[in-house]
């Protein structure tokens, strides 16, 4: 129980502090969001990121696909095939909008 009046508490209090800081201040930390990730040192960096967590991906399902073998659902062999064909020199933009570059 004094963990359930803990949680309301600073649930109590986060939302008080929150309304008083008001729109004005949600607003600002919105518009430094956005220019962080709007930043062209950040978003290489993310696509680096995505594209070394496809490769590892790739390697990951051949390994794991050599010992299973055919266990490996025909769908999932589908789409790991794909990045493959993506990471070797496939250009244009994945499913989720990035760019491979």
């Amino acid at each position: 129980m004094r963990y359930k009046v803990t949680f309301v508490v600073g649930l109590t209090l986060g939302y008080v502090l929150g309304t008083r800081a008001g729109r004005e201040r949600y607003e600002q930390l919105k518009k430094s969001a956005r220019g962080v990730a709007q930043n062209p040192a950040v978003r290489n960096a993310a696509e680096s990121a995505g594209q070394t967590g496809r490769e590892f991906a790739g390697k990951a399902f051949a390994a794991v696909s050599e010992k299973v073998g055919d266990a490996v659902p025909d769908s999932l062999a589908g789409r790991v095939r794909g990045l493959r064909a993506r990471v070797g020199g496939g250009s244009g933009e994945d499913d989720w909008g990035t760019s491979n570059t």
